[in-house]
């Protein structure tokens, strides 16, 4: 009979090593300080929460996509499926102050898995802006998700901007219902104009929204695409949306970002969770997005309290991966500086030299006499001491 092999790991999960532990808590540091010095204050929601504060909003998340388990009480639980609908509770349930800054570092679950890097458990870095809507906010957390990548070094990445509104405009006289929208939507994100035009067909759409629709997958490059898309503006929502975009790209250029941006109408985030600006990051390193963002000024309202809002998450784990592709990343993790032995019988003053050093900011291995070969260790360029019970001396 063959042995189960409980050692394995279950799917889209996996440990983290020193060296890459090194490496994500480097990039962790650079960004605790980029956000420290933005004025974000630092949030963590609790990894379980109900089942039906995800499942039975008007936000919601689909059932398939989130781990469940059951409380003792015969209560479901999920472990966290979204951390921006998390701060969105957390805005309007804790009353936080508004405007404000709020940013984390947490994982959240995703049981279904997504990508070419199915990843069920993402570590996620992110910022989201509390209690503004206008252009200016939308600007500057796009700046700010560029200041970000650059802060951990990451090079050759372009921030790709839409807006939910031009979408929305454009099967605003379509009478489609909220299911059918969002078979259009998926048609459109899987770049199937064809697929798409059949269904508004199918429904008696109007022959401009078709053909607007078919346009969509074209609809993406530098601003010119912004100009280009002005004919297929047939609505107060579609027009609103490129009056906005084109504020925001004002915005940026006079922050010398422009380069950093692209356009694409074509892709078109959860209709229901985002109101306004849609951002993604991506760089040529890695084929998934490692940012994602945008408005979503009605999350908190499922929770009780209006709360405009704007933000980004960035993906850790992948932009691990981007930054080793691009030869960023330190190989291995430091090793001390200072070795130190300690003969029998001098324990104590070894310990003692021990916290001298590593007070003064010294990285110290403290070690039993003979453990390593000491020209080994001075090769290498490390400082070898040995403690004695006369006292500590260099070897």
């Amino acid at each position: 009979m063959k042995r189960k092999s409980y050692y394995r790991l279950p799917a889209g999960v996996q440990d983290l090593l020193p060296d890459e532990c090194y490496n994500l808590n480097t990039i962790e540091e650079k960004l605790e300080k980029k956000f420290s010095l933005a004025g974000c204050s630092r949030v963590q929601s609790a990894a379980l929460e109900f089942y039906d504060t995800y499942a039975e909003i008007k936000n919601k998340i689909p059932q398939k996509k989130m781990f469940k388990l059951t409380d003792g009480d015969g209560s479901l639980l999920v472990l966290r499926p979204d951390m921006t609908l998390a701060v969105a509770r957390m805005a309007a349930t804790a009353d936080i102050a508004l405007p404000s800054k709020l940013c984390y570092f947490s994982n959240v679950w995703d049981y279904a898995g997504a990508g070419s890097y199915t990843i069920r458990e993402i570590y996620q870095a992110g910022v989201e802006f509390l209690g503004v809507s206008n252009a200016f906010s939308d600007a500057q957390a796009i700046a700010f998700a560029i200041e970000c990548l650059q802060a951990i070094g990451l090079k050759d990445f372009i921030i790709d901007v839409g807006h939910a509104g031009f979408f929305k405009g454009i099967l605003e006289e379509c009478a489609l219902d909220a299911e059918e929208v969002e078979k259009v939507r998926l048609l459109v994100n899987a770049k199937d104009a064809v697929g798409a035009q059949a269904l508004l067909e199918k429904h008696g759409a109007p022959k401009k929204a078709s053909d607007a629709l078919a346009a969509l997958p074209t609809l993406f490059g530098g601003v010119d695409v912004l100009s280009r898309a002005e004919k297929y503006a047939g609505t107060p929502a579609s027009r609103e949306a490129l009056d906005r975009l084109k504020k925001v790209y004002d915005l940026l250029k006079q922050f010398g970002l422009e380069k950093y941006v692209s356009f694409d109408l074509g892709t078109v985030k959860d209709l229901s969770y985002y109101s306004g600006v849609v951002f993604t990051g991506l760089t040529r390193s890695i084929g998934s997005a490692i940012l994602s963002g945008g408005r979503y000024d009605n999350l908190a309202d499922d929770f009780g309290r209006h709360v405009p809002a704007v933000g980004f998450a960035m993906g850790l784990k992948r932009i691990l991966i981007a930054l080793e592709r691009q030869g960023a990343l330190r190989p291995a993790a430091p090793q001390a500086d200072v070795v130190l032995f300690s003969e029998e019988g001098a324990e104590a003053k070894a310990y003692q030299a021990y916290l001298e050093l590593t007070e003064a900011g010294r990285r110290v291995d403290l070690l039993a006499a003979d453990t390593f070969s000491t020209e080994d260790l001075k090769n290498a360029g490390i400082v070898v001491l040995k403690a004695t019970k006369k006292g500590v001396e260099k070897l």
